[in-house]
């Protein structure tokens, strides 16, 4: 007889999520059993619940950010034992193909995602594959590591790409969002001096508390140019913030695009902008297992410190969903089963 659970589960396209009791997940051989210690909110739930995510199949299981402890595993894993503490890439790549080989596991084409085709983490367990585990370093609290994943090891592979050198200026849009305000000391940790840029002058001050300057306004170029050359931008907001980010660059920029708030808004790029002032537009989304266990290092080392604007229980997500719509709110939501 099956034992049963809560979880979050999506039940169809663009027909939102239910709380209800599913099976206790089963692992196969090359997967492990996690007791879910906590998991995030992401923007990128409301994006898949109106139905941006073609990859989806349904019923799936909500959420794609988790840090939790093995409780069981599979006959051929290796490596990670019971007890162990671990959080999951986005998705579960093969481990074989040439990009997986390479360390290049973002790219691997057989990669699945969870809360897409494989069930996510909002639940009281969860199943991972073997190779989407991540061991976390004694001492690292589980509210850092869960930003790992989605957050703060993405930011690092991200500036890894722009290739940041210690001592540039790196601009970070939307700095008191979930993202933002991780940004901002992952770039401070690598060595970088940071602008946040806000909308809103009630949150400059905490800002302040790890950006070098902060930008209170829609109109944010200018006066980034005043304190520095900007060499690269995180932008985590989209098309609000994007010809306000190019035009903040220095010759030879790198601007490392995150946000789209409105995957429904069109940007119009003007080429010949980007050609003379020699600026590189990097899309970026996800993490390696390389820059999940960078960003777990300065996590455990505290040179991130996790900013949690609310915590919910599973029965509480309505309300985990209002927190994050909350433009008053500064850093992310989490879950805790």
């Amino acid at each position: 007889m099956f034992k049963l659970m809560k979880a979050v589960v999506v039940i169809g396209h663009k027909q939102g999520y239910k709380v209800q009791e599913v099976p206790d997940p089963k692992p196969a051989d090359d997967e492990v059993i996690i007791k879910v210690d906590r998991a995030a909110l992401c923007y990128r739930d409301l994006l898949q619940l109106q139905g941006y995510y073609p990859r989806m199949k349904y019923p799936v299981i909500l959420g794609h950010e988790v840090v939790g402890t093995i409780i069981q595993k599979g006959k051929k894993v290796e490596g990670f034992e019971e007890g162990d503490k671990v959080v999951s890439l986005l998705y579960a790549p093969d481990g074989t193909c040439e990009y997986c080989k390479q360390g290049e596991e973002a790219y691997c084409h057989s990669r699945l995602g969870y809360s897409e085709e494989l069930d996510g983490f909002f639940a009281e367990y969860a199943k991972i594959k073997v190779t989407s585990l991540v061991k976390v370093p004694k001492g690292t609290p589980d509210e850092g590591a869960v930003l790992v994943p989605c957050v703060t090891g993405m930011i690092y592979r991200g500036l890894m790409r722009a290739h940041l050198k210690p001592g540039e200026t790196v601009l970070v849009t939307g700095a008191s969002g979930g993202v933002g305000i991780h940004a901002v000391q992952v770039a401070k940790a690598l060595g970088a001096k940071v602008i946040g840029v806000t909308t809103s002058e009630e949150k400059a001050p905490f800002i302040k508390k790890f950006a070098d300057h902060v930008i209170v306004g829609k109109k944010f170029a200018e006066e980034a140019k005043k304190i520095s050359d900007v060499h690269v931008v995180i932008d985590t907001v989209g098309t609000p913030t994007f010809d306000e980010s190019l035009k903040s660059l220095w010759m030879g920029g790198r601007i490392v695009q995150i946000g789209n708030v409105d995957p429904s808004q069109a940007y119009q790029l003007r080429l010949g902008y980007v050609i003379l002032k020699d600026i590189q537009i990097i899309g970026h989304a996800s993490a390696t297992k390389k820059d999940v266990e960078g960003a777990l290092k300065l996590t455990a080392e505290g040179k991130i410190q996790p900013i949690i604007a609310g915590t919910v229980g599973i029965d509480d997500i309505d309300k985990g969903y209002e927190l994050l719509k909350d433009k008053n709110k500064i850093g992310k939501v989490l879950l805790k089963p």
